[in-house]
C-alpha cells in the first residue's frame, strides 16, 4: 500500500531502445529484478494469485514495455505468470512477443474461443503465458467491465501466481478505470520529463475515486535519482526504458497543465 512502507530503492539505467527479456542489458535486467522485488514486498499478503494492473497517464510512457519485462522478471523467479493485453484499442504485444494476434482477450470475452485457446506460450520464457488483445472490438470498456472478464480472471487465478493486465493510459480512454475493480493493485508508469506533476496527480485522484489500490509508481526513460521521487511522497520504482505508443500525438505540456 502506498505511504505505509519505506520508500522503495530506485534502479536506474541509461536511456536506451526498449528491449525485452534476455535482450536487456545487465543494468536493465537488474532494474527489473529490483522492481520485481519491490512489487513482491509491497503487495498485500494473500493466498493465491496476485492480479496487478499496469497503466500510465499518457501514451508513450513505457507502460507495455514495463508490463512485458515485469512479467519476464517474475517468470525468471520461478513464478507462473499470465500477461493479459487489456489494451484492445492499440495492441502491440503480439508483435513484440511474436505470437498470434488472435484469438485473444476480445475473442475470449465474447465466447469465440476458450481459455486454453486464448493463452499462448511465447518464446520469452517457459513460465510465461500471454493473452493478446485479440480482434479489435467496438466496445472495449463494456467487455472489460463484463461478467465474462470477471469469470475469466477467476479461472486463470487458479492456474497462475501472477496475472498482469496491460491497461490503456488513464487520460486516453475509460478502459483502465473500469477494470481496476478486478485487480488487487495498480502500478502507474510515468516517463521522466514528460508527465507533469499536475497530470500525474489527476491520474492518482481518478484511481482513488474508483477505490483502486495504487501499489506505486514506475519511472521510465532515463536516469533518475531517489531524491526526485520525494516530491510525490509515495513508494516509487525507477528504471530507464521508454518506447513509442499509439493513440495519436501525445499532449503538449501546456495541454497537460490545462487538463
Amino acid at each position: 500500500m502506498m505511504g505505509k512502507k519505506k520508500d522503495a530503492a530506485v534502479a536506474t539505467v541509461a536511456e536506451s531502445q526498449a528491449l525485452l527479456g534476455s535482450q536487456l542489458s545487465f543494468a536493465g535486467t537488474e532494474a527489473y529484478k529490483l522492481l520485481r522485488t519491490n512489487v513482491a514486498l509491497t503487495l498485500p499478503q494473500k493466498d493465491g494469485c496476485h492480479i496487478i494492473g499496469i497503466t500510465s497517464t499518457f501514451t508513450a510512457e513505457g507502460k507495455s514495455t514495463t508490463s512485458v519485462n515485469l512479467a519476464y522478471a517474475l517468470a525468471e523467479d520461478g513464478r507462473s505468470v499470465l500477461l493479459v493485453e487489456a489494451d484492445m484499442r492499440k495492441p502491440t504485444v503480439a508483435q513484440r512477443l511474436d505470437v498470434k494476434p488472435s484469438p485473444g482477450l476480445s475473442n475470449l470475452l465474447v465466447g469465440q474461443c476458450g481459455c486454453n485457446e486464448a493463452a499462448q506460450a511465447p518464446q520469452l520464457h517457459k513460465n510465461l503465458r500471454v493473452i493478446t488483445a485479440g480482434d479489435i472490438p467496438p466496445n472495449p470498456p463494456e467487455l472489460l467491465n463484463s461478467s465474462a472478464m470477471k469469470r475469466a480472471l477467476e479461472v486463470f487465478s487458479k492456474a497462475f501466481d501472477y496475472i498482469l493486465l496491460d491497461l490503456p493510459p488513464i487520460s486516453a480512454v475509460a478502459d483502465a478505470l473500469v477494470t481496476t475493480k478486478l485487480v488487487d493493485s495498480v502500478l502507474v508508469v510515468l516517463r521522466r520529463d514528460y508527465c507533469r506533476r499536475q497530470a500525474l496527480q489527476k491520474t492518482l485522484r481518478q484511481l482513488e475515486l474508483v477505490n483502486a489500490k495504487v501499489l506505486g509508481l514506475v519511472m521510465t526513460h532515463g536516469e533518475v535519482h531517489k531524491k526526485e521521487y520525494k516530491r510525490y511522497g509515495q513508494n516509487k520504482y525507477g528504471y530507464g526504458y521508454g518506447y513509442g505508443y499509439g493513440y495519436g500525438s501525445p499532449p503538449s505540456k501546456d495541454a497537460q497543465e490545462k487538463s
